[in-house]
């Protein structure tokens, strides 16, 4: 991480204690089998421990990322285009931190460029390094605003995200078809009313 990192993401990653081995893992994952009740030694489940820990180490790749490096090159010659930029329908796969359950939705994020513009696979890129960690979707929602904002000097970010938690779905209250949706708004999405009305409107076509 450098100086373009959010400070908060800094002060995250400082305070993270060393990971354990891949050895440790997959022992924890032994023990949590046990612990359901099942025999970790049989054939079916020999191999378990050694395929979720490949499995999260997919499932939260995104604390091995930069948003900053992804957001880093950028684009100038524009024509002075300065009007939203949005993407839609971007697929959400993250993990909530309080049960580490699947949360699967969707986000859409615009942004008004200033002097330069980032090519548009790079935002999505951004939504996933924050999805692919252990989340809270008010978080994750914010994050990805700030990366924005400060990597690019953009006139203003809007991002909303819809998801499903299935910490919820298929757990606790069981109510399956419960859709959250969070929003975050910054710079002249922020102040401006019609603006927002503007991106709400663009959501509302995807």
């Amino acid at each position: 991480m450098d100086a373009k990192t959010p400070a908060a993401l800094r002060d995250a990653a400082a305070n993270t204690p060393a990971r354990p081995t891949q050895d440790e893992a997959e022992d924890a994952v032994r023990t949590l089998l046990a612990w359901v009740g099942d025999n970790p030694d049989r054939e079916g489940l020999r191999d378990t421990p050694k395929r979720v820990v490949k499995a999260w180490r997919d499932w939260c790749s995104g604390y091995d990322a930069d948003p900053a490096e992804v957001l880093s090159r950028t684009f100038e010659d524009v024509q002075g285009y300065d009007d939203i930029v949005m993407l839609t329908n971007i697929d959400v796969e993250s993990h909530c931190e309080h049960h580490m359950a699947p949360v699967l939705g969707v986000a859409h994020v615009a942004y008004l460029p200033s002097d330069r513009v980032v090519g548009i696979s790079k935002i999505a890129r951004v939504v996933e390094i924050f999805a692919k960690r252990l989340q809270t979707q008010e978080t994750m929602t914010a994050q990805i605003a700030d990366a924005l904002m400060e990597a690019m000097n953009a006139r203003g970010v809007a991002v909303l995200v819809d998801a499903k938690h299935q910490c919820m779905t298929t757990r606790g209250v069981h109510h399956p078809n419960v859709s959250t949706i969070t929003t975050t708004f910054a710079g002249e999405f922020k102040t401006d009313e019609e603006l927002r009305a503007r991106f709400m409107k663009l959501v509302d076509r995807a």
